[in-house]
């Protein structure tokens, strides 16, 4: 699979070269460190992730069966109804329809994994479809591997000059309460430390904001990065998107990428038998019992039209 991004000067941008074992060519490069502008809002995002990452470390020295369970079901709620139900499906591509009281607990656990609030996260989203694999996209590999995997977010510059209006989301920002949480998404975040520590103390800020966030973290991240140079491509998407199991296992279901490049409606990602996707069994669920309305899956005539069997046919 090729990079399907048209260059002005293909000899000059081929001198990065490709990402290893892949045929993903890096046109650009963006200094990540010097000779850039450092923002007060991309300095506060490294001392966080250093912070998150350093928790982690401490693991080993504050390990309790109360801590370790705590991250586990932190991990597995913020990651499957907060991310993948709701900031992803229900949210970014209104795969589904809930009732308001639980598209918003919904959402409101998606804040709690601290991956920002639902509007910026969305808009993120929506721009990284409309302009996937291309010089606009958020965070594609053609700019390297660990820009794509989470060295954009450290470069509001990037993102302000990419995206000044941040217009796709007037979905969320006429509703008053995605409005609440973008402008009081540090005072949760605080609070929600706040009631791990009376709780369990400092061996629960270490486990579930710091083993069980960086793993949140790095999941999200993965389907960015991973999902989009190795893996295997099925359909016939124009980009660069790939399914890949492991990373689907880390992350609900969202590592079947190319699937969901395909069919970017589908509440349904992994659309094998095969293909665990938890994301999925949970919207099934709330179909099943009622609460999930207008839930979305690809037609057969439209997987034919994306195969690329049709593809073959009328070449």
């Amino acid at each position: 699979m090729k990079n399907l991004i048209s260059v002005s000067n293909p000899v000059k941008e081929s001198e990065y070269g490709k990402i290893l074992f892949s045929d993903v060519l890096v046109t650009n490069k963006r200094n990540l460190f010097m000779g850039r502008k450092w923002r007060t809002h991309d300095i506060r995002m490294v001392l966080w992730f250093l912070f998150i990452h350093l928790l982690a470390l401490l693991a080993p020295f504050t390990f309790t069966w109360g801590a370790f369970w705590a991250a586990t079901f932190t991990y597995t709620l913020f990651g499957s109804c907060g991310l993948s139900v709701s900031y992803h499906r229900n949210l970014a591509h209104r795969s589904f329809k809930l009732p308001k009281w639980l598209e918003y607990t919904f959402a409101y656990i998606g804040l709690l994994s601290i991956q920002r609030d639902p509007i910026f996260w969305v808009s993120m989203h929506r721009y990284h479809h409309q302009y996937v694999d291309s010089e606009k996209d958020p965070h594609s590999p053609i700019f390297g591997f660990w820009f794509s995997h989470m060295s954009w977010l450290f470069d509001n510059g990037y993102i302000f000059e990419k995206y000044q209006e941040r217009n796709n989301v007037e979905d969320l920002k006429n509703q008053a309460f995605y409005r609440f949480l973008k402008r009081t998404y540090a005072l949760h975040t605080i609070a929600f430390t706040a009631l791990l520590y009376v709780v369990g103390g400092f061996s629960y800020i270490v486990w579930v904001l710091g083993v069980a966030g960086t793993l949140g973290y790095h999941g999200t991240f993965l389907v960015n990065s991973v999902c989009h140079i190795w893996g295997s491509h099925v359909w016939n998407t124009g980009d660069l998107s790939k399914n890949n199991w492991w990373v689907a296992l880390l992350s609900f279901g969202e590592g079947w990428h190319n699937n969901h490049h395909a069919f970017e409606y589908s509440a349904r990602h992994g659309l094998e038998w095969w293909q665990i996707d938890v994301g999925w069994y949970i919207i099934r669920f709330l179909e099943v019992v009622g609460l999930a309305t207008n839930v979305k899956l690809p037609s057969k005539d439209h997987k034919l039209k994306m195969s690329f069997a049709s593809l073959n046919k009328f070449e």
